[in-house]
């Protein structure tokens, strides 16, 4: 049976073609969703953008037909209509009848009066409490929205085997394994069965009847594989633990195996300071390089939505966003055994010249857009502070050797209008899963490295 969706603005600003996902079913935009869009259209973020490119896809449907009366938005039998009426539908007398919000709520109860079935879809979780309290349907977005972050793809995987297999796995007799060759425990059958594997998923195979032998491989899309880059040390970093290995494999890897990585874990976990590592040991101990330049973004909010109107040069106004950078570059440069003041400065005056000769740039997210980077080591940071827009946006960016890394904690989110099912991060990250272009690891709580209170806080808070 078709429904009738009524979008709250908020929807539309978020996903502008949020419009052509209802199938078969009839879209009603009421008019002062239209106003509101004209409020916002002006604005040079992204949340203007999206106004904008709503306006042209609205204006574009005008040539279907009477919008007022309905047009076709596909094969299906979609419609959609904006909805001038009901402007007589009684409501809460103590409601202000002039609000955007109780707008499209009286147009959904004048719609429901008429015998429609009406949901009303909107981001605003107060939006969705009142449309209960008139006894109207509502629901989120959920075109964007991925799995619980419990059901996450997290790029990684505990397996078994036998002893003897394991050991011919870690020697030259066996180059690889069949995956056929491991097991997994099924809860279901409460047995073990074959593992279905994703493309360029990381394994720890445990073996079943030696508890001291154990392996390290990734999936290849066909076979277990042994990792390359296990014992390296890239600028004199070594991994503390399985999950760094894997993260360590992904940024080695050059940037036509592996375009893309995405690395999430709570904070301490040495996301950045690994990215940074091995971004400088490509940029500076491989010859001829294989990076030209090293690039910094991170999407902070107020950055990305006010930039322009703070004081200074566009790198004045990036700097006090990129102090987590410069802490990671100045541990990177100094260890942890410095105790004299002429040391500290000395390594604080590297760590500036790194940036004075643009050995390191760093940039707004918000300015990545229509660039064609060429050979770039491209450091993405917070990601689970963009929309799913952004994070699109910059993972079409890169052209001829460069390689992307998107890194982030999908439960520190300080974006107003995402969560953990909703950001950038995630939303790649499920998109992406199982590319042979993309590479994939979350790091857990007890793989936090930056000291003891990190790990209980990230835990505990």
């Amino acid at each position: 049976m078709s429904k009738t969706y009524v979008l709250d603005t908020n929807v539309l600003l978020h996903s502008p073609h949020a419009l052509f996902t209802f199938s078969e079913h009839t879209i009603v935009i009421p008019e002062v969703v239209l106003e509101e869009l004209d409020r916002f259209k002006s604005e040079s973020n992204d949340r203007g953008a999206n106004s904008r490119e709503v306006s042209r896809i609205i204006d574009q449907l005008r040539a279907r037909g009477n919008l007022v009366e309905g047009v076709p938005l596909n094969d299906d039998g979609g419609v959609l209509r904006i909805a001038i009426n009901h402007l007589e539908t009684p409501m809460p007398t103590h409601w202000d009848r002039f609000k955007a919000d109780n707008r499209i709520l009286q147009v959904c109860r004048g719609l429901a009066q008429e015998g429609r079935e009406v949901v009303l879809v909107s981001r605003d979780t107060n939006m969705r409490v009142k449309a209960d309290i008139l006894d109207i349907a509502a629901e989120d977005f959920r075109n964007e929205k991925v799995a619980k972050i419990e059901d996450q793809y997290t790029g990684r995987a505990d397996v078994c085997a036998d002893a003897e297999t394991i050991r011919r796995f870690n020697s030259d007799i066996a180059q690889c394994l069949a995956v056929e060759d491991v097991r997994i425990y099924d809860a279901a059958t409460q047995a073990m069965v074959t593992p279905v594997l994703t493309t360029n998923q990381f394994l720890h195979i445990r073996s079943r009847d030696d508890d001291r032998t154990s392996a390290l491989g990734r999936f290849d899309g066909e076979k277990i594989i042994r990792l390359k880059y296990q014992d390296h040390n890239p600028f004199g970093v070594t991994p503390r633990n399985i999950g760094q290995i894997f993260m360590q494999e992904s940024l080695l890897l050059s940037a036509e195996e592996a375009p893309l990585v995405i690395i999430k874990g709570p904070a301490g976990t040495a996301k950045t300071f690994y990215s940074l590592a091995v971004g400088l040991h490509r940029f500076m101990d491989c010859r001829p390089r294989d990076y030209h330049h090293l690039l910094i973004c991170r999407p902070n909010v107020p950055m990305d939505e006010d930039l322009g109107y703070l004081p200074g040069s566009e790198q004045e106004k990036i700097d006090p966003y990129m102090r987590a950078v410069r802490d990671n570059l100045f541990t990177l440069m100094s260890g942890h055994s410095m105790t004299e003041s002429k040391e500290i400065e000395q390594v604080e005056d590297t760590v500036q010249m790194l940036f004075d000769k643009r050995v390191i740039q760093t940039e707004a997210l918000a300015y990545q857009r229509g660039r064609s980077l060429q050979r770039y080591w491209m450091i993405l940071d917070e990601m689970q502070n963009s929309t799913p827009r952004q994070a699109k946006g910059v993972i079409t960016r890169p052209g001829v050797g460069t390689k992307i890394i998107l890194l982030g904690d999908p439960e520190q989110i300080d974006h107003p209008f995402l969560d953990s099912r909703t950001n950038g991060l995630v939303y790649a990250s499920e998109k992406m899963k199982g590319s042979r272009f993309c590479f994939q690891v979350a790091l857990t709580y007890d793989e936090c490295e930056r000291s003891p209170l990190a790990a209980e806080a990230a835990i505990r808070l």
